[in-house]
């Protein structure tokens, strides 16, 4: 979930390609000896996840009130009626959804179980939540394979 889970090829018309290539904003690639036209699409699931589940966290709901008759400041509603601070998503805390943006972050095979200061980093530019650093913090310190495997947890083999 949230990975590329399936990547396809298609044949298609080079004339037809570089008509959408405008509406799209994908980079073109045209090698000299085929001619071929390349492009990867991708998008982020849990972006479409927060966005359908936003407002079903109460907190979040009165947040989305107060930004619609101007008492927060450092919130906004865009035009999807997304609610952000700071220019980050908001987060709910619905149906284990920061659970799981957790697990894809610190458990993804192109991360490799990165630390508590990498995965707030990368996250901090795109998602809000309360106490988001507490959060991944204590999900950080209960993975079984960061207590194995960090240097910090091994044990010391004594004097040499």
């Amino acid at each position: 979930m949230g990975s590329l889970a399936c990547l396809t090829i298609t044949k298609q018309p080079l004339a037809k390609e570089i008509q959408t290539l405008k509406s799209k904003f994908m980079q073109l690639g045209i090698s000299e000896k085929d001619g071929v036209l390349t492009s990867i699409e991708v998008r982020a699931t849990f972006i479409k996840e927060i966005k359908a589940k936003q407002f079903e966290d109460e907190n979040l709901n009165e947040v989305k009130k107060k930004t619609a008759t101007g008492k927060a400041q450092e919130t906004t509603l865009d035009a999807e009626d997304v609610l952000s601070f700071r220019g980050r998503i908001c987060v709910p805390r619905v149906d284990d959804l920061i659970q799981n943006l957790l697990m894809e972050s610190h458990g993804s095979r192109y991360f490799i179980h990165p630390g508590v200061t990498k995965i707030y980093r990368d996250l901090k530019r795109i998602y809000w939540w309360p106490d988001m650093k507490k959060d991944i913090a204590e999900f950080v310190a209960k993975c079984q394979n960061c207590q194995q495997a960090k240097y910090e947890h091994q044990r010391h083999e004594g004097l040499l």
